[in-house]
C-alpha cells in the first residue's frame, strides 16, 4: 500500500511552496477525464502555455486527452494511431497510443507524478528540506525532473550514460543535479547502487524508484488503462473482441493499464516484451541490448506478474533499423512501394520512438501466435516518439549509409517477416518462475520484505487495495489545493 500518513509541518511547507509558485495540484480523476472535470479556469489559462513550458499548469496535460499541438492546446480525445494491415501483415486491428503529446514528449511525466504528487500531499516530501531522486533509464528521470520544477521541487535526475544524447541535454536546463551511471540501457543495478550511495551520504534525498514505487501503478493503472478503454471503444463494431495489451517491460508500470483491462475484459490476453539480447522474464537471462525505454535483469517490484499472460523476447537491432525505415524519406518510398499504404500513414510513423516501435512489433507477435482474426482488436503504447532518438539515426546513418537496398533488407527482414520465435504463453508455474526472480533484487539488493512478495502472489487484495487507494489521494489532492487557496483566487 501506499503510506499516507500525514507529516503536519513538512505538509505546511508544501502548502507555502504551492502558494509562492500558484500550484494547482489536479487529481488522478481530472487527468482521466480532463475534459469534463478540469475546472474551466484552468482550460483558459492553458490556452497561453506551450506544453513544455516550465508552468504549473501543465501538470494538468499530464493525460492522453491534449490536443496534438505544443503551443496552447486544449483536450480532445485520446491520442492513438492505428496501424494498418497493410504495414503489419496480420488482419488483427493494432491500436497504438501516442506518448509525443504529453509534456516532456513521453507519458513518463504521468508516472513520476504518480509517484510524487502523494508524498506532497501528505507532508512526506518538504519542497525546502528534501530533494526529489528519480533512478531511471531515461524518461522517467525527465519526467520526474520537469514535474519537480512544476512543483517547486529541487531534483537529481540518474540514467545510464549510454542513453540517447538528447536526454542528457535537455536534462542540463531542468534538474538540479544529473548523475550518469555506467552502463547501458540494460544495466539498472548500477543505477540502484547510485540510489544507495545516496540514501548514505545525502539525508535531504528521497527516491522514487519507479521500478518499486506503487504511485507508478496507480497512475497507469487509472489513466492509461481507461484511456485505452476508450480507445477500444471507439474502434470497436458489434464483432469485436479487445483481444490483447501489449507492454515492454521498462518499469513495468504501463502493465497496470493490462490489470485494468483485464477486469473490463477478462478474456483479454496482457502481454509483457523485453530485448531479446537481456531476456530475464522469457529464459532468466542478462545482456546489454539498445530498445531505449526498457530496464532490464530484474522484475519490477511493481509489475503483477500473476496476471501477465505471454512473454516477447524481441530483437533490439529489428526496432533500430525500423527506427531509420519509418523516418528517411528513402524508407518513406520504399514502404508505399511495397505496401501501398498512404503518404499521410507514414507522416505518423515519427509519432513512434524506439519502445513504440518494439511494442508494435511484440503485438505484430502476438496476433500471429494467436491467429487472431479481423474483429481482434490489440492496443499498445508509443511511450515517446522518434524525437528522442534523432542521434540513434545519424548513428546509424554514419556507420553505414542508407540505400534503396538497405531500405527494403529492412523491411522485409524486420517488419515483413515478424515470427512467433521467442515467445512464451504462461502457465501457472512460469508465472510463478518470473515472480520469484523479484527476490533476488527487491528482498535481497533493496530491502523489502518476503512477508510483501508473498502478499503479491497469494493475497487476491494485495493490488485492488492499491488501486483503491486513488480515491483517498483524490481526496487529500482536494484539500491540499483547498488550503492553497491558488485555485480558488483564479479569475
Amino acid at each position: 500500500m501506499i503510506d499516507l500518513t500525514i507529516h503536519r509541518e513538512a505538509l505546511e511547507n508544501a502548502v507555502k511552496r504551492a502558494r509562492e509558485n500558484n500550484i494547482v495540484i489536479p487529481t488522478f480523476a481530472q487527468l482521466r477525464d480532463p475534459v469534463n472535470k478540469v475546472p474551466d479556469k484552468i482550460k483558459k489559462r492553458l490556452k497561453n502555455v506551450g506544453t513544455w513550458d516550465i508552468n504549473p499548469l501543465n501538470l494538468f496535460r499530464i493525460t492522453w486527452k491534449n490536443e496534438p499541438n505544443l503551443n496552447g492546446a486544449g483536450y480532445g480525445g485520446v491520442n492513438y494511431i492505428e496501424i494498418p494491415s497493410e504495414l503489419t501483415g496480420v488482419d488483427a486491428r493494432i491500436f497504438v497510443m501516442i506518448g509525443k503529446w504529453f509534456p516532456t514528449g513521453c507519458h513518463k511525466v504521468g508516472a513520476s507524478f504518480g509517484c510524487l504528487v502523494p508524498r506532497l500531499v501528505t507532508g512526506q516530501f518538504d519542497p525546502y528540506q528534501n530533494r526529489a531522486v528519480w533512478p531511471s533509464t531515461g524518461n522517467y528521470c525527465r519526467g520526474g525532473a520537469f514535474n519537480s520544477k512544476l512543483l517547486g521541487c529541487k531534483s537529481i535526475a540518474i540514467l545510464p550514460e549510454g542513453m540517447s544524447r538528447e536526454r542528457f541535454e535537455w536534462l542540463l536546463n531542468i534538474a538540479d543535479e544529473t548523475i550518469a551511471t555506467p552502463g547501458c540501457e540494460s544495466d539498472v543495478k548500477e543505477i540502484f547502487d547510485k540510489v544507495w550511495e545516496l540514501r548514505r551520504t545525502r539525508p535531504d534525498a528521497v527516491i522514487f524508484n519507479q521500478f518499486e514505487e506503487m504511485g507508478n501503478v496507480l497512475w497507469h493503472f487509472h489513466v492509461t488503462g481507461p484511456a485505452m478503454q476508450e480507445v477500444y471503444e471507439s474502434l470497436a463494431t458489434p464483432a469485436s473482441r479487445f483481444a490483447a495489451a501489449f507492454f515492454t517491460s521498462g518499469s513495468g508500470g504501463s502493465l497496470s493499464a493490462g490489470d485494468y483491462l483485464k477486469e473490463q475484459y477478462p478474456r483479454l490476453k496482457l502481454a509483457v516484451g523485453e530485448a531479446l539480447q537481456c531476456p530475464t522474464i522469457l529464459n532468466n537471462g542478462f545482456g546489454a541490448h539498445r530498445i531505449e525505454g526498457i530496464g532490464d535483469k530484474h522484475v519490477p517490484f511493481v509489475h503483477n506478474v500473476k496476471n501477465t499472460d505471454v512473454v516477447c523476447a524481441l530483437d533490439d537491432n529489428n526496432s533500430q533499423n525500423l527506427l531509420r525505415l519509418f523516418n528517411t524519406e528513402i524508407g518513406r518510398e520504399l514502404l508505399i512501394r511495397e505496401t501501398g499504404v498512404s503518404a499521410g500513414f507514414l507522416d505518423l510513423l515519427p509519432l513512434l520512438g524506439i519502445s513504440g516501435i518494439a511494442n508494435v512489433l511484440g503485438s505484430i507477435k502476438l496476433a500471429k501466435y494467436f491467429e487472431f482474426t479481423k474483429d481482434d482488436v490489440i492496443g499498445t503504447v508509443a511511450t515517446d516518439s522518434s524525437e528522442m532518438y534523432k542521434s540513434r539515426i545519424a548513428e546509424l546513418e554514419e556507420a553505414e549509409p542508407y540505400t534503396p537496398a538497405l531500405a527494403s533488407r529492412d523491411y522485409w527482414r524486420y517488419l515483413a517477416s515478424v515470427t512467433t520465435d521467442n515467445m512464451e504463453e504462461f502457465t501457472y508455474r512460469s508465472r510463478k518462475r518470473v515472480h520469484n526472480l523479484k527476490y533476488y533484487t527487491w528482498v535481497e539488493q533493496q530491502g523489502r520484505t518476503v512477508k510483501e512478495l508473498n502478499a503479491q502472489w497469494y493475497d487476491e487484495h494485495y493490488w485492488t487495495g492499491i488501486h483503491d487507494q486513488v480515491h483517498e489521494i483524490d481526496e487529500l489532492i482536494t484539500a491540499f489545493n483547498e488550503r492553497t487557496g491558488v485555485l480558488a483566487a483564479m479569475e
